[in-house]
């Protein structure tokens, strides 16, 4: 599937959950319901997949990004008053370690979904 029409997918899917569960709850509530959102549409979804992060050859530590979707795009649901700049680097540091090329990030605090596209 095409980048593009799978992150059409995904925020018709984030649409759905939010007028099903309605703004403010907590972001795993949100996540959790993505999931099954998305796999209900054939959608492969990877929860909490794992990264090693390495600086000049020693591993440092482990990356878990929330979701990662169809192996091409992370996901991270948010429960925030308004995106800011450390969502946004979060999300560079995030594609910069997968060495995927599109993060989506989603806002459920309001009764209207905030979406911010962020690429590498």
């Amino acid at each position: 599937m095409e980048i593009n029409q799978l992150t059409e997918k995904i925020i018709g899917s984030a649409h759905k959950v939010l007028y099903a569960l309605k703004p403010g709850l907590d972001e795993k509530l949100y996540e959790r319901a993505l999931v099954i959102a998305l796999e209900k549409q054939g959608i492969r979804v990877d929860s909490q997949k794992e990264y090693s992060v390495h600086y000049e050859g020693h591993l440092i530590g482990t990356l878990i990004p929330d979701l990662i979707v169809e192996d091409a795009i992370i996901v991270d649901p948010k429960v925030v008053s308004a995106f800011n700049d450390n969502h946004i680097a979060q999300m560079l540091g995030y594609l910069n370690i997968t060495g995927l090329e599109t993060a989506l990030l989603l806002n459920f605090k309001h009764a209207k979904l905030g979406i911010k596209r962020v690429s590498n």
